[in-house]
């Protein structure tokens, strides 16, 4: 009998010992899983905010900011949160510079007399009154992705239109209006 509660004793011991084992063992992989999510939640954030820096900056016709060459999924969480940090700001200030385009008071002007930013009446399209040959050389990304310029943003009808002043056209693709406004 005392051999029996022996081994029942050191069974028990045994399996106290092996239970609080386990938990220990699996709080280990559940720490690991919940970093790896985070990580990968984290990862996920930075490539967000990278795609908007990047989609912003190619409306206002600047040069995409590199990655630095680094690789997010081989990063520690701190340094994911660095880059999330510095790519939040970045996708900020380039936000902020999308929304004031130069001209704008000049833009807005020509669209008053041009017509609707939905207007869909061919072979004009939008608020500024782009012809497809238009929107293929100054927005092709965007004719490509949204369709005519009456499905894009007024933000994107005036940018793609800035760009075109830039490369030289000035404000003679509306040389009517442009005169109402008084800048031909």
């Amino acid at each position: 009998m005392r051999r029996i509660c022996l081994a029942l004793v050191l069974l028990a011991g045994c399996g106290a010992a092996a239970a609080s084992a386990t938990p220990e063992r699996s709080g280990t992989v559940q720490r690991h899983t919940t970093g790896a999510r985070q990580l990968a939640r984290l990862t996920g954030r930075v490539a967000g905010y990278q795609h908007a820096t990047w989609r912003w900056q190619r409306l206002i016709g600047v040069a995409r900011t590199a990655t630095e060459g680094r690789v997010l999924g081989t990063m520690r969480i701190e340094n994911v949160e660095q880059a999330l940090d510095l790519w939040r700001g970045r996708a900020a200030r380039a936000a902020a510079r999308a929304q004031h385009p130069p001209n704008l008071r000049t833009w807005l002007c020509i669209h008053r007399y041009e017509g609707s930013w939905s207007d869909s009446g061919a072979p004009y399209y939008g608020g500024l009154q782009m012809d497809v040959g238009f929107m293929q050389r100054y927005g092709s990304w965007l004719l490509r992705a949204k369709g005519t310029a009456d499905h894009w943003t007024p933000l994107e009808q005036i940018w793609t239109a800035e760009k075109a002043r830039r490369s030289g056209r000035g404000f003679w693709p509306w040389p009517h209006t442009a005169r109402m406004c008084g800048v031909l």
